[in-house]
């Protein structure tokens, strides 16, 4: 795979030479300052304007040099122009709409679809004809997504970026590869860089990970982007569910014979490329590496994750700022003042916290809602929605300073049976219903029932 895309970007780049010198365009005749804002617009459109290949790739290449040296502030006014000057040709979609109107053919309507497509969009794919664009493009979503919370009018250009890399990252053209120590050190050190769930603290903590015998990480890879990862997954082999990562991440630990283990844990999911966010396929790689340690070792029984909860804390301090919360009592109040901003409480306040930490735990996943009527907790939403059902509640599985101040150290087990998984995502999407454990919704059924208190019986 890396020799015929080496190839392939080296013809390219021999291609956008020629057409450079067709061009004149040089470095040394790039604009700057406010000008490089202004004139990289003009590029586009003669981009658009329909050139010959050579110098088509030549240009897309310099309109993305032009932007890799442009600051924030003028890649916010190259946004601007592409959603204000680059919609869909209005005259041309006035006459499409007139047409369908009158003589509703199908070859009408496809020029009318046709027509309604905004020219940015053809824009973004002859950018992308440049040597190494898909990963410039990547880069330049992921700018455009750093502004999108206070600049909501540049909804619609995301949408052309979500739209065209929904098609260009099709698990069609993704490729699943292990990686283990004998993976080039340049993909293994963007493993250390992009892990987000649990940190990988040096060379020796991902020698463990990847190296060890009862460990396995995989990553799907794009055939343009070909030492990026785009999603990984670390799983380990165990006997048993788990139900605290620490025993997980020990490098102290003595490794267990891959043939003994039943369980294979999804302990870590990491998406590698912020411009890629949205676009989803870490339901295949779940599905995926799920058949391919399944073939390694066939006594695997149990697929299941160790996973996060990482809005649950805040979730917490939200209903013990409000007096009138309808789920804490004051009793529940009183407990949860044991629960320290960053440290792991001790044996004897984890007995306390335990009863109140599983009811809220499972009235928090299995009934808060967001407006759109999924769960709040994103990593809820993702196993959820990819067929998993929700397991068990495990209160202080992660004791970190960082699993406390996230999650007040709670870790969930979700558990995916391949025969329940269509199923399971049919009723979520379809029902908004979750499958859980009957365990834990007898967590749920054996909350008490809250009734507001006064500031006065909360600070007892």
């Amino acid at each position: 795979m890396t020799d015929g895309s080496s190839f392939f970007g080296d013809l390219l780049g021999t291609v956008a030479e020629r057409g450079r010198s067709l061009l004149d365009i040089g470095r040394e005749r790039r604009p700057s300052g406010a000008m490089r804002a202004a004139g990289i617009a003009t590029l586009c459109e003669r981009l658009l304007s329909g050139r010959g290949e050579a110098s088509g790739v030549a240009l897309a290449r310099e309109i993305l040099l032009v932007y890799r040296e442009l600051k924030i502030g003028e890649r916010i006014a190259f946004f601007e122009a592409l959603g204000r000057d680059f919609g869909p040709d209005e005259a041309r979609l006035a006459a499409a709409i007139a047409a369908a109107a009158a003589e509703p053919e199908s070859g009408v309507i496809a020029e009318l679809h046709a027509a309604s497509e905004p020219r940015r969009q053809e824009l973004i794919r002859r950018l992308n004809l440049a040597p190494g664009a898909t990963a410039e493009l990547v880069a330049m979503r992921a700018d455009l997504l750093d502004v999108l919370s206070r600049r909501r009018d540049l909804a619609e250009v995301d949408r052309d970026f979500t739209h065209l890399f929904a098609s260009w990252f099709n698990r069609g053209f993704l490729v699943l590869r292990r990686i283990d120590w004998s993976t080039p050190a340049n993909v293994l050190e963007k493993i250390i860089r992009y892990e987000a769930v649990h940190e990988i603290r040096d060379w020796n903590d991902l020698r463990a990970r990847v190296d060890s015998p009862d460990r396995r990480c995989y990553a799907f890879f794009h055939p343009a982007m070909v030492d990026e990862p785009l999603i990984f997954v670390e799983v380990a082999l165990t006997r048993d569910l788990p139900d605290a990562i620490a025993p997980i991440l020990s490098t102290a630990r003595v490794p267990l014979d891959p043939r003994k283990a039943k369980t294979a844990v999804f302990y870590s999911i990491s998406n590698c490329q912020r411009g890629l966010g949205g676009v989803s396929f870490g339901n295949f790689l779940i599905k995926q590496v799920v058949e391919e340690i399944s073939r390694e070792f066939p006594g695997l029984t149990h697929f299941v994750t160790l996973s996060p909860v990482p809005t649950f804390r805040a979730w917490l301090e939200e209903e013990q700022a409000n007096l009138e919360s309808s789920v804490l009592t004051g009793d529940d109040r009183k407990v949860l003042m044991l629960l320290d901003e960053d440290a792991p409480p001790d044996a004897e306040k984890q007995a306390k916290l335990l009863p109140v930490i599983n009811a809220l735990a499972a009235r928090f996943l299995l009934t808060v809602r967001t407006s759109k009527g999924r769960p709040v907790d994103p990593v809820a939403r993702f196993h959820l929605g990819n067929g998993a059902r929700l397991e068990r509640i495990n209160p202080f599985g992660d004791v970190s300073p960082r699993g406390i101040k996230q999650a007040a150290g709670l870790m969930v087990n979700y558990r995916y049976v391949l025969e329940d998984i269509e199923r399971n995502h049919e009723v979520f999407f379809d029902k908004g219903e979750i499958v859980a454990s009957q365990p834990v919704r007898k967590l749920l059924r054996a909350a008490p029932r809250p009734r507001p208190v006064s500031v006065e019986e909360v600070s007892g």
